[in-house]
């Protein structure tokens, strides 16, 4: 079984830093790859991804393997470092459909509010909690980036996540992954790390 470090796995890629969203990287292109595994062999992962294209991915012969576990808004503490993808509903207002926890080890991956493509018009949030508002069917989280603030509502059937790390097992058929791997100029896919279901968890990035 692989000795994985749960910092290596989301410090480096994991959670799409919005530079390497934007620019390409000296080896490729970072490519957001969601589906369901169809198989493992080796270092081969094929992946049939969300809109039913087959994609076959490199391992790095290290690669890395990260899980979620169920956590809730009341888990969530001013001065925790979270991730949040959310979309604007009808009262104007940005709404979490997944919340992540970071652990205090990761403060600061990731930072920054920025165009995400879970959903359509969807936003990615890392920052760190000011302050928790509200209750009953939902609360608003305020928080702070980079000197920037913003804020969303965490209504009560939205998910929230911790982090774990995982293994190869978990690369069984079915099972759902999120892979941002670097698509290089001849097409192949490589990665170093994903995400992977566990426990009926599936990533929601």
């Amino acid at each position: 079984m692989r000795k994985i470090s749960l910092l290596a796995v989301l410090c480096s890629g994991l959670l799409a830093v919005p530079a390497m969203a934007q620019a390409p990287a000296p080896d490729g292109t970072p490519t957001r790859i969601r589906g369901t595994v169809e198989k493992l062999d080796g270092q081969t992962l094929v992946v049939k991804s969300r809109d039913g294209q087959s994609m076959t991915i490199a391992l790095a012969p290290n690669y890395s393997v990260a899980a979620l576990v169920k956590r809730s808004i009341s888990d969530v503490k001013q001065g925790d470092f979270v991730a949040s993808t959310g979309v604007k509903g009808t009262d104007g207002k940005l709404h979490a459909i997944e919340v992540r926890i970071f652990p205090e080890a990761l403060r600061g991956v990731g930072e920054g509010q920025y165009a995400w493509d879970l959903k359509p018009d969807s936003t990615m949030t890392n920052a760190t909690v000011a302050g928790i508002a509200g209750g009953g069917a939902g609360q608003t989280l305020k928080v702070s980036y980079k000197g920037s603030e913003s804020e969303y509502v965490v209504d009560a059937d939205c998910p929230v996540f911790g982090y774990t790390q995982g293994d190869a097992s978990l690369l069984k058929p079915g099972a759902a992954v999120f892979v941002i791997a670097l698509k290089k100029p001849d097409g192949s896919l490589t990665a170093q790390r994903l995400t992977a279901e566990k426990d009926g968890i599936k990533p929601p990035m």
